[in-house]
């Protein structure tokens, strides 16, 4: 089931394009959305069940993830957060590999989860970036059996992260690896609500959609409870 959801969080990203064609501004709120929501989901849910009994040097392994977003975003440009610029030639191989190592890293934690609270953060993470991701690629002027290729390659890491999460060194290493996601998602989503406000200028639109995203990760986190 939650394979299944992963992939179609993809899909309605691309149907959203097909059939919406949503403004550069409205993606920018569902990116602060999205933000949003991740950022009180791993705060409120994620990093009290990795510090709960266990040595406060599982801060290093957040460390970690905040380190490997960093370099994935060397090569991304910042994909991860709606930072896509520009049109290019040809498959840009660099910002395919860093977004679906990024994804497979974000799915390893799943097999693993005590509720589904995690798997609907990166669903909602998903759809803007499936966006942003399909937009770009098709203003690549590649041919759509490569962009759907691409895409589907995508759509697919997560579910990978997911069905290796039942190895038996990650099962054992779980707190380890859910660590590394929450520095992983609390460097996207410090960047999707900070670096996207322009001039630092007050957007009231903005401010009301991050408030819903906080405001429903709550009400998740109190009945996934």
């Amino acid at each position: 089931m939650g394979i299944a959801i992963l992939i179609a969080s993809i899909i309605m990203g691309i149907v959203i394009v097909l059939l919406l064609k949503p403004s550069r501004q409205l993606v920018q709120l569902l990116l602060a959305f999205s933000g949003a929501y991740l950022l009180s989901m791993t705060v409120l849910h994620l990093m009290p069940k990795v510090f709960d009994g266990h040595s406060h040097q599982i801060g290093l392994f957040i460390l970690v993830g905040i380190i490997i977003q960093t370099v994935l975003e060397f090569f991304s440009k910042g994909a991860e957060h709606g930072h896509v610029h520009g049109h290019e030639h040809g498959i840009p191989i660099l910002l395919i590999v860093s977004l679906c190592v990024h994804a497979l890293i974000e799915g390893l934690p799943l097999g693993q989860a005590s509720n589904n609270l995690l798997l609907w953060s990166i669903v909602i993470h998903k759809v803007p970036i499936a966006i942003v991701l399909f937009t770009f690629l098709r203003a690549s002027h590649l041919k759509n059996i490569h962009i759907y290729t691409l895409m589907l390659i995508f759509a697919l890491m997560s579910p990978l992260g997911y069905l290796l999460s039942g190895n038996p060194w990650l099962m054992a290493h779980h707190q380890q690896i859910t660590a590394v996601v929450i520095g992983v998602f609390l460097h996207i989503a410090t960047a999707i609500l900070f670096e996207n406000s322009q001039d630092h200028q007050f957007n009231f639109r903005k401010f009301i959609v991050v408030l819903i995203g906080f405001a429903l990760a709550f009400l998740g986190t109190q009945l996934g409870h």
